[in-house]
């Protein structure tokens, strides 16, 4: 930004495309836009020099064009519920905020799709798909706070990802604004489209980086009549990950297969709706979904599998206590020290057993208590370390358990990220997990959709 004369001319020309009701600049320092749920614990926070809330796709396009024009970066942000830094501006520039695009488009339950704004919450996308009897499976975290393109853009996952898949999966179009200001319509109601390069796949799980999401097409599918909930408990960490290929083997899909172990479920252990065996270290969270008969053959299914690893097993006729419960493992981890590192990474699911094994003993060499949860039917791990982030020491500590857990993740034949993306946090691993020809590819597409590097920059980088 050129000076304050620079800054003012910003301001008024963003204020004349939206509003200057819709304008914040100068942003304070401490404004929320300039981090988002990563900046808590690793002091993450970028420095916009303007937020912006646009009301509808044409005036993101003219947004765009005006940062193109001046060289300013422009860095999309949805609810700021992610957890990589792929929404801080950290060269500053124009955030732009989405989530005054929260309009439903469309909603059309006899043949199970929806068309809603990027700005509209997970929780909303939930709540009209269950009103009309149908199923939206993507479930990721913060779903009240969350929304529904910055889901899209960062491809994001959840418990139930096991059985349906990510959010990604359930688009089948979407409109974006693409450098340097062009609305481009991708994909569509068609459930089926082959017609070209798959340049909507493309812009999912992009962050940001090739094009602001405003739109997306969403398929449904009628909610299953029938839940329930499976608990069970191991001694060990080594018998639960055994545990988990049983119940792969047993030929039953559980909608989910989730797990705690360590600190992760020592510290919730007194909340859960039930009693916790004393001597358990592992707990496989599991959920079966269907009609009434299916339910029951599958659930004895996944007992039969689950029986000889298991210190006990607990049945749930409602699931919802059984995942409030899982929901509370990151905030109880993190009030142990005050804070808490925690990476998303994944691997083979034959692996995993590996994974936490390896973690644990790469955290203890730094001195840092280290537990682990997360998707075990994926092999999706958020392997965490406990901090006080006022420790200067701990945090660096931090961040060589980090370094070295990617590397071994790589070494398993996993990945950097399963859910959460790679943002600023992992904006140098992804060289880690890919060889040179795939990483060269990866910087030509960036360079194909964005040639000037104004689009939310630095993030996703190799």
């Amino acid at each position: 930004m050129n000076g304050v004369s620079g800054a003012k001319s910003l301001r008024r020309d963003l204020a004349a495309i939206v509003g200057a009701e819709r304008v914040i600049a100068p942003v304070p320092a401490r404004s929320p836009y300039n981090e988002d749920s990563t900046g808590p614990w690793r002091g993450l926070r970028g420095r916009a020099d303007a937020v912006v809330s646009p009301r509808d796709v044409e005036q993101v396009a003219e947004v765009m064009r005006l940062c193109w024009e001046r060289g300013v970066p422009l860095t999309p942000r949805g609810g700021g519920s992610g957890v990589s830094g792929g929404a801080c501006p950290i060269e500053g520039g124009v955030v732009c905020s989405m989530s005054g695009l929260s309009e439903v488009v469309e909603l059309r339950p006899e043949l199970w799709r929806m068309h809603v704004g990027a700005g509209l919450t997970t929780a909303h996308v939930h709540r009209l798909a269950r009103e009309s009897g149908l199923l939206f499976p993507p479930d990721p975290g913060a779903s009240e706070q969350s929304q529904i393109g910055g889901n899209v853009a960062t491809d994001a996952g959840g418990p139930h990802a096991f059985k349906y898949g990510s959010t990604g999966s359930w688009v089948t179009g979407l409109t974006a604004v693409v450098p340097p200001g062009e609305i481009v319509n991708v994909g569509g109601a068609s459930r089926k489209d082959v017609a070209g390069y798959d340049v909507k796949r493309l812009l999912i799980g992009s962050e940001g980086t090739l094009g602001v999401i405003a739109s997306v097409q969403l398929r449904l599918i009628p909610a299953p009549p029938r839940r329930r909930g499976l608990v069970a408990f191991a001694q060990s960490r080594e018998i639960g990950c055994e545990a988990i290929l049983a119940a792969l083997g047993s030929g039953t899909l559980p909608a989910a297969l989730d797990f705690l172990e360590g600190a992760a479920l020592s510290e919730i252990a007194a909340a859960y709706p039930g009693s916790v065996p004393e001597q358990a270290r592992f707990a496989l969270i599991g959920e079966i979904d269907g009609g009434d008969d299916q339910v029951e053959t599958d659930v004895q299914g996944l007992i039969d599998a689950l029986s000889p690893y298991a210190i006990v097993l607990h049945a749930h006729g409602d699931p919802r206590e059984m995942w409030r419960w899982r929901e509370g493992a990151s905030g109880a981890v993190a009030a142990v020290r005050g804070g808490k590192v925690s990476e998303d990474v994944v691997v083979p699911v034959e692996r995993l057993g590996e994974l936490l094994a390896e973690f644990e003993a790469i955290a203890a060499a730094e001195g840092l208590r280290s537990c682990s949860w997360g998707h075990g039917g994926d092999g999706n791990a958020h392997a965490t370390v406990l901090v006080n982030p006022s420790a200067h020491a701990e945090m660096e500590a931090s961040e060589r358990v980090t370094e070295r857990l990617f590397r071994l993740v790589s070494e398993l034949g996993g990945s950097v990220s399963g859910e959460h993306g790679i943002g600023w946090v992992k904006r140098d691993a992804l060289a880690l997990q890919w060889d040179e020809a795939a990483l060269d590819l990866h910087r030509r597409v960036k360079a194909a959709f964005d040639p000037e590097g104004l689009l939310n920059p630095g993030k996703k980088a190799t």
